[in-house]
């Protein structure tokens, strides 16, 4: 029998919840004076010592590109948290719509690309659903675009973050175990896959990455082991003589030293299969370990968290029993 794909999209939002009080930080000192011990959720500090939003702007043109509600008063302040509203185990948005999704799907019974985008509108313009003061660049260019009248369809920019991957283990294992009268296959759930990616990141390596993940996790599905699905799925993203020989060294000199911990996808799928690579056997180890290099820790999580957690989903109960609101 298969293994359900229920683990790995829950592992997706364990990986997020751990790293989120701690996303973006880049200076590592910081970090951890921060949060010396991250072995479990923890609430974010007011002040992050990387923050951006001093320098970020958004302007909605009118109310359907309002998704920053009240907390548009942040932007342009020094030092605010990313996720300063957030609570211990809670999910930041991009993974508070991976669960919307998972939800959608199971209760339909099969995934709708029109039905997938009249919710994400409808909860991203509803004040107080996603809590968080800072939103991806592929949000503000879809509302923007959304508010300037344009098809739905027509409204995902050239995105190459990271960020649009956090979507995709919900997506896979909803497909596969839980939403479909019929069972999909997999070169129909990859096709959804990249499908759905493209509704808001038209980005060709966004893509790329978004299908090997898809079918790095229909192998783990089918019991191939991890490491080897890596070689077989990833080699193009990876080298795993590269990987192996990495293993000996502190995660901090190869994500932050061979590999940038940014949100670029050049950089971060490869370093979110690092991680998986080396931590294949220990799920604790390895979302803790993506949390403490930092960067664009959350949504690398996506991967580390899925991959990782698809086989032991034993090693998941206890953070799932701490995540806030779990589908």
């Amino acid at each position: 029998m298969p293994r359900s794909l229920t683990p790995a999209y829950l592992g997706s939002l364990i990986a997020d919840a751990l790293s989120m009080p701690v996303h973006w930080y880049y200076n590592r000192e910081a970090l951890d004076r921060d949060h010396p011990n991250l072995d479990e959720f923890c609430a974010p500090l007011k002040n992050h010592p990387d923050s951006i939003l001093w320098r970020s702007a958004y302007t909605a043109l009118n109310e359907k590109g309002d998704i920053l509600h009240d907390q548009a008063t942040c932007w342009g302040q020094r030092n605010v948290h990313y996720h300063q509203n957030l609570t211990a185990g809670e999910n930041t948005a991009n993974f508070k719509l991976a669960r919307l999704l998972f939800q959608q799907i199971t209760a339909a019974g099969g995934y709708s690309e029109d039905a997938w985008l009249a919710l994400y509108i409808e909860k991203m313009l509803t004040p107080g659903w996603h809590r968080d003061t800072y939103l991806e660049e592929y949000h503000r260019g879809f509302f923007t675009r959304y508010a300037q009248g344009k098809d739905p369809r027509k409204c995902g920019i050239k995105d190459e973050h990271i960020g649009g991957l956090a979507t995709v283990p919900a997506l896979v294992a909803a497909l596969r175990d839980e939403g479909q009268s019929q069972c999909l296959g997999r070169e129909e759930i990859r096709q959804t896959v990249k499908a759905h990616v493209a509704l808001t990141h038209r980005h060709n390596n966004v893509l790329r990455a978004a299908d090997c993940l898809t079918r790095l996790l229909i192998d783990l599905s089918e019991k191939v082991p991890l490491r080897e699905a890596i070689m077989q799925c990833a080699g193009d993203w990876i080298s795993t003589n590269k990987a192996s020989a990495w293993t000996r060294q502190p995660d901090r000199a190869i994500v932050g030293g061979k590999l940038s911990p940014a949100c670029y996808i050049d950089q971060a799928f490869p370093a979110a299969l690092y991680l998986a690579w080396k931590y294949h056997d220990d799920f604790d180890a390895a979302i803790t370990a993506n949390a403490r290099v930092g960067g664009d820790n959350c949504h690398r999580g996506a991967v580390v968290g899925s991959l990782v957690g698809i086989s032991q989903p034993e090693s998941l109960e206890k953070w799932t029993a701490q995540l806030k609101e779990v589908a």
